[in-house]
């Protein structure tokens, strides 16, 4: 198991974001031949930390216009470069899409594309902000790795996995400050999924945002006599099936959170995996066939049934069909 937050760090928040431009900056400080591209966003997104530690020839701000941006990154990576393109992820992902697909992902470029402001984290920016669904889009590129980290530390080891491997990656990041998960220093894998509370009555599979609202239910739970595993489904792809399948094969019961939709994105790449090799009853908290709305995040987690309140209630609907072992 991976080591965890001290209480003394847990009660810390930070923004997954946070660690963007800081992790750019200290990867270029120790060789690594990094760049951002960013759309005009380079406060928001945390990538002018890069320019402000004394790489400025290293930030391209391409304005608003994220389509160059994919493609100015595609070109630096050409030039030997591990380029990291920036913007919100409802306009990185959505309004560039196209040359994701055919300019980084069919010619398999060393472009990081990471944006920020994704789900309902992004709060009073609305609807037209709140990006739900991005992990589907991205999830479907032949080619792309998609990783979805809890807090500050693995957003930070996720920047860093991202830069040491070949090829596209997708990193999803969030405008509001969250709860420390994990130890400052944690170290993660691609193609890894980590079991945080160990438990025998249901499996309880989650990403991002939705880890510490997993594990505040595993306690709630614990309380009412059920004993919840949970596993943080880091990398959404490729999606570490041993670990699941084993989890899955000692309780017989799942539930999948996510701060996105329903839709295409981890609880559909879960479901995938138990059809196909672990049938089981499978409950999914996330958000329904719909656009955002503005409010404050915490509201909206409550909102959307994205909250703990919202996983003790799926697990007890799974547990209400019996265990498949």
């Amino acid at each position: 198991m991976v080591k965890l937050a001290s209480p003394e760090q847990a009660s810390q928040k930070k923004a997954t974001r946070a660690a963007f431009g800081a992790t750019l900056a200290e990867l270029a400080a120790e060789g690594v031949p990094v760049v951002a591209v960013d759309a005009d966003l380079t406060g928001s997104t945390t990538t002018k930390k890069l320019a402000d530690a004394g790489f400025a020839d290293r930030l391209f701000n391409c304005g608003i216009a994220e389509q160059n941006m994919v493609d100015v990154a595609a070109g630096l990576a050409l030039t030997g470069h591990v380029a990291f393109t920036g913007s919100f992820a409802v306009f990185g992902t959505g309004r560039a899409y196209d040359q994701i697909r055919n300019t980084v992902c069919y010619s398999n470029l060393d472009v990081k594309i990471a944006p920020t402001h994704a789900g309902v984290s992004v709060g009073p920016d609305g609807g037209s902000h709140q990006m739900l669904e991005d992990v589907s889009l991205m999830r479907g590129l032949p080619g792309m790795r998609v990783l979805v980290p809890a807090d500050y530390a693995a957003a930070r080891a996720a920047i860093r996995l991202a830069a040491a491997t070949p090829g596209p990656v997708y990193v999803r990041m969030g405008r509001a400050s969250v709860p420390c998960v994990y130890d400052d220093d944690v170290e993660l894998d691609i193609g890894r999924a980590y079991v945080l509370r160990e438990g025998s009555d249901v499996t309880i599979i989650a990403c991002g945002v939705e880890i510490r609202e997993a594990l505040a239910a595993a306690e709630a739970l614990a309380a009412e006599g059920v004993s919840a595993e949970v596993i943080d489904a880091f990398s959404v792809k490729p999606l570490d099936e041993e670990t699941i399948l084993a989890s899955v094969a000692k309780t017989g019961r799942v539930v999948v959170a996510e701060e996105h939709s329903v839709i295409g994105g981890l609880g559909s790449a879960v479901a995938e995996l138990l059809a196909a090799r672990r049938p089981a009853p499978v409950a999914f908290v996330g958000v329904r066939d719909r656009f955002g709305k503005s409010g404050e995040f915490e509201e909206l987690l409550s909102y959307f049934g994205l909250d703990s309140a919202a996983v003790v209630e799926a697990v007890k609907s799974v547990l209400a069909f019996g265990a498949v072992c």
